[in-house]
């Protein structure tokens, strides 16, 4: 008797293990990206990220359990080679066999280029431009702003682009599921939909404020709610500013009329304050590109957007104060 019951109870442990076998494994570079795959995937389980939150993906060495999730991966989804340069050679190595998706290439995708110099007045994109070609060079060399941004994933609508990219590489996968997978994609752009006219609703008196970004992360998310950033501190890949990029800013400030400078938690601080420090300008407002401080899960991705819409919507409220 008690070994039947060994027996039942070791099926009931072997079960789940092996229902959970049939879903794909899947890894993701990014949290925001996490968020959009565990989106799709539903309760049927939830992708391995790769770069951890905090880290900064232009330059990232991976743990060994990372490169093992890579290792076992049938499917990865990442932003491009623009975002992480040294993820496509592991990529090669380590997934070889895996379904690989570069996001910033699925076919919808809006891309716009890197803006040139520290300051944008002269940079115009158009909003809603989506008739980019998708035929350029994805280069971009620390030392000039040229290229592709491939910081994609700020604009929802290439989120909602992504989200039915996703449900279809994993249902070709995992065909047995693959209803699931549309309709939690179907679902998660119709909150996107919402979370767009919420954001452009709060964004609607946010037009004027002028501000400077730590590094140039976020015309996507500009161009989709009609505001610019005046210039940024540092490139678009976070490297370490020239001193002659520094003196430009600090010499236009006047000019420009900057109202605020966001920062962000994964950079120095103290870069920020050593060129606005003294100028009046608000420094206080910190803003993220990738939710460092926010919890992995299918609700990072709007929270993420939630807050810059916040932080854009605090510098306008400062500025019409003043």
């Amino acid at each position: 008797m008690a070994l039947r019951v060994s027996r039942y109870l070791m099926a009931l442990l072997v079960t789940p293990a092996v229902a959970a076998a049939d879903v794909p494994s899947v890894a993701v570079d990014i949290p925001p990206v996490h968020s959009l795959v565990d989106r799709v995937m539903g309760e049927l389980g939830s992708p391995d990220l790769v770069i951890q939150p905090g880290a900064s993906p232009h330059g990232y060495s991976m743990r060994p359990s990372e490169a093992a999730a890579l290792d076992r991966a049938e499917v990865v989804f990442w932003v491009s080679d623009g975002l992480t340069p040294w993820l496509a050679h592991s990529l090669e190595n380590l997934a070889g066999d895996a379904v690989s998706v570069e996001l910033m290439e699925v076919p919808g995708t809006l891309q716009l280029e890197y803006r040139e110099g520290a300051t944008f007045e002269s940079h115009d994109h158009g909003h809603d431009d989506h008739g980019h070609d998708h035929d350029h060079d994805h280069g971009h060399d620390a030392t000039d702003d040229h290229g592709q941004d491939p910081h994609g994933w700020l604009d929802p609508a290439n989120a909602q682009v992504w989200l039915d990219a996703i449900a279809a590489s994993l249902a070709n996968v995992d065909p047995e599921n693959a209803a699931t997978y549309r309709e939690n994609a179907r679902l998660g752009k119709a909150d996107l939909d919402a979370l767009i006219d919420e954001l452009e609703a709060q964004l609607t008196d946010a037009h004027d404020g002028r501000f400077v970004v730590f590094h140039d992360a976020y015309q996507y998310f500009e161009n989709r709610f009609g505001i610019s950033a005046a210039g940024a501190i540092s490139l678009g890949d976070a490297s370490q500013p020239s001193p002659a990029r520094i003196d430009e800013l600090r010499d236009r400030v006047d000019e420009l009329n900057v109202d605020c400078v966001f920062s962000e938690p994964q950079f120095n601080p103290e870069l920020v304050t050593s060129v606005f420090g003294d100028t009046g300008v608000d420094t206080s407002i910190v803003i993220d590109p990738l939710g460092v401080e926010l919890p992995l899960g299918d609700e990072l991705y709007p929270q993420l957007l939630r807050q810059l819409s916040d932080g854009v919507a605090r510098c306008g409220e400062a500025t019409e104060a003043a």
